[in-house]
C-alpha cells in the first residue's frame, strides 16, 4: 500500500475508488466483494466487469447500501464498466456519443450532487495491430467529449471525476521498465501526448500525480507473469482525471496493493482518493 499524503481536512470527505476488476464475476469470489464491504468509499468506479448484470452474484450485482449503474459491452464477455454509488444518481449515462463505441462497455457516467462522475475503460491496444488503430479511435472520439463534457459541467455549477483504466503510462516515472516499453503499447510517443492534451488542452488534472508529483508511481497494475507483482514492476495506468476546482480539494491518495500475490483479486489494485468536498 502506497503512503497516503496527510493533509489538514476541513469539513465533508468525498472518497472516490477506482479498480479494473479482470472479471467481476471472479473477482467476487477472490475478495472483492469483502473489499467493497469494508471500503469507506462514496463512489466506486470500475472497468473490466465483462458480465451482464443476471450474471452477476447478487452480494455483487445489487450489494446492500449501493446504487449500481452496469454498462456490459455488446461483445458478451468483454470489457463492461460500472459505477457504484452510496447515493442514487441525478442521471445516468451510458457511453458518450459515439456509434461504435457506445455499446462496446467503455465508458459510463454518474450525475450526482455538484459532480459528474465517469469510468472509462479505455482500450488497450497492440502497437502495429487494430487493435491499436482501435485505440487510437476512440481517443480521437474521447478527447472531445472530455471538452464538451467540462464545458456542460461548468455551465451546471458542477465538476467532474474521470476515474478508471486509462491504459496509458503517461511519463516515464509512471512504469518500472519504462526504457524497454517505448514500443509497446500504453507507452507509445503519441499515446502519452494525447494524455498531455487531456490535462493541457481539455484542462483536466491528473490528481493522484498532483498529490505524488516526483514517482516512482505509485503503480496500480501488475503483469499475472513473472515476477511482476512481487518487485513491484508495474504501471501507474488507472487515474483520476478531475475538473481544475475538484482537484484542488484531493486531500489524500491510496493504491491498495494486496499484502501478498496470492492475495490478489484483480491484476490492478484499487485506486482511492479523498476530497475535502461535500458528500453527495
Amino acid at each position: 500500500m502506497v503512503p497516503a499524503k496527510a493533509v489538514v481536512i476541513l469539513g465533508d470527505v468525498l472518497t472516490v475508488s477506482t479498480v479494473n476488476v479482470n472479471g467481476l464475476r471472479a473477482a467476487a469470489k477472490k475478495g472483492f466483494v469483502e473489499w467493497l464491504a469494508a471500503t469507506d468509499a462514496d463512489v466506486v468506479c470500475m472497468q473490466e466487469t465483462r458480465a451482464e448484470y443476471e450474471q452477476l452474484p447478487e452480494a455483487a450485482r445489487a450489494p446492500q447500501g449501493w446504487h449500481t449503474l452496469l454498462a456490459p459491452s455488446s461483445d458478451k464477455g468483454r470489457s463492461g464498466v460500472a459505477i457504484y454509488s452510496r447515493t442514487e444518481p441525478e442521471a445516468t449515462r451510458i457511453g458518450f456519443g459515439s456509434e461504435e463505441f457506445d455499446d462496446s462497455g467503455r465508458y459510463a457516467e454518474a450525475e450526482l450532487d455538484g459532480l459528474v462522475v465517469g469510468s472509462l475503460y479505455l482500450p488497450s491496444g497492440e502497437a502495429g495491430t487494430p487493435k491499436q488503430d482501435e485505440k487510437e479511435r476512440f481517443m480521437d472520439e474521447f478527447l472531445p467529449y472530455l471538452h464538451r463534457l467540462r464545458d456542460r459541467a461548468r455551465q451546471q455549477g458542477k465538476e467532474v471525476l474521470v476515474c478508471g483504466d486509462w491504459n496509458i503510462a503517461h511519463q516515464e516515472i509512471d512504469l518500472k521498465n519504462w526504457k524497454n516499453n517505448r514500443k509497446s503499447a500504453g507507452f507509445l510517443p503519441e499515446e502519452r501526448s494525447w494524455l498531455s492534451r487531456v490535462f493541457d488542452e481539455a484542462e483536466y488534472v491528473d490528481v493522484v500525480r498532483r498529490l505524488f508529483p516526483e514517482g516512482p508511481g505509485p503503480y496500480s497494475w501488475w503483469s499475472y507473469r513473472g515476477k511482476a507483482f512481487d518487485n513491484d514492476s508495474g504501471w501507474r495506468i488507472d487515474y483520476h482525471v478531475a475538473t481544475e476546482r475538484l482537484a484542488e480539494h484531493a486531500s489524500e491518495t491510496r493504491v491498495e496493493r494486496a499484502p501478498s500475490y496470492d492475495k490478489r483479486w484483480s491484476d490492478h489494485a484499487p485506486v482511492t482518493v479523498s476530497f475535502d468536498w461535500p458528500k453527495p
